[in-house]
């Protein structure tokens, strides 16, 4: 192997074969080496030089291809508003990830990372990476108030109005960026449950008498050189059992009074459901993360 990615042909080929792909990545960070591969994970929007900057493009008969996985920001649950109602949790932000990207040509290619819901109900935000957009995961419903779609669908809260929760692969893709949310439990004497958040490979639960709904699973990828789990709905609340959550999503709560647990940063987990009388704010979404993986060398 020489330097900079090329390599010599035999006698006679007439030279040097066009390189593999180079590139820094936020900052103008050289990436993490795993084997013949690089990495560089941007946990914020970073644009201009400061981005995914591409100095050779590569070649077919080498390496010209990226891999790729773009998180959106998680939503924000529901808010309760009054006494034994429970919130949906959290819609996952989207999940997107393949092989076999085109390298963006030589230059800079801006990347944003979605932040997640910051309000209550609020949706999480895009990730964009060149060609790829993943879309913020929908905020959970409250009492009377509906739940987002998104890249995964909120959750629906306890209510007597029959709202719907949220639907995931919001705008669609294929294969599917999120799933939907889970619907909630009517309370009834003080035992309310309201709907998981959709997650990145599954639908969100429903929400059942005093137990809140899980969030649906998020989605598994080693392409930082370890599996992490990601994009995990946010539980649902309940009034003696809170959703779980899995992939950086936040349980739901469970109790008289209180907010879910926020999203992991960095994840696109939504945030869990509440009983919050007494406060006007859901549990907020986590934001998402960006990561480009590509063969540097032979």
């Amino acid at each position: 192997m020489t330097p900079f990615g090329y390599r010599v042909l035999g006698f006679g080929s007439g030279g040097v074969a066009p390189a593999y792909v180079t590139a820094t990545g936020p900052d103008g960070a050289a990436g993490v080496t795993d084997g013949d591969y690089k990495y560089h994970i941007f946990n914020a929007t970073k644009t201009g030089s400061n981005g995914f900057v591409v100095s050779n493009a590569g070649d077919v008969t080498t390496s010209n291809t990226v891999e790729y996985l773009v998180v959106a920001g998680g939503g924000a649950s529901g808010h309760a508003q009054a006494s034994a109602i429970y919130s949906g949790g959290g819609g996952a932000g989207g999940y997107r990830t393949a092989t076999g990207l085109a390298c963006p040509a030589v230059g800079n290619t801006n990347v944003t990372v979605g932040a997640g819901g910051a309000s209550q109900s609020a949706p999480g935000s895009d990730s964009v990476f060149s060609s790829i957009t993943s879309t913020g995961g929908g905020g959970g419903g409250g009492y009377r108030l509906q739940a987002d779609d998104g890249g995964s669908g909120g959750g629906q809260g306890t209510d007597d109005t029959g709202l719907n929760q949220g639907s995931g692969n919001t705008p669609s893709t294929s294969p599917a960026q999120g799933y939907d949310g889970g619907d909630q439990f009517d309370y009834t004497g003080g035992a309310g449950g309201g709907g998981g958040g959709g997650g990145a490979t599954a639908v969100g639960g429903d929400g059942a008498s005093g137990v809140g709904g899980n969030g649906g699973t998020g989605g598994t990828s080693s392409i930082s050189g370890s599996s992490v789990q990601r994009s995990g709905g946010g539980g649902g609340g309940g009034s003696t059992t809170g959703g779980t959550a899995t992939g950086g999503g936040g349980a739901g709560y469970s109790g008289a009074d209180g907010v879910g647990t926020a999203g992991t940063v960095n994840t696109g987990g939504g945030g869990g459901g509440s009983c919050s009388i007494t406060s006007s704010s859901g549990a907020l979404g986590g934001s998402g993360v960006v990561i480009i993986r590509y063969k540097f060398q032979n």
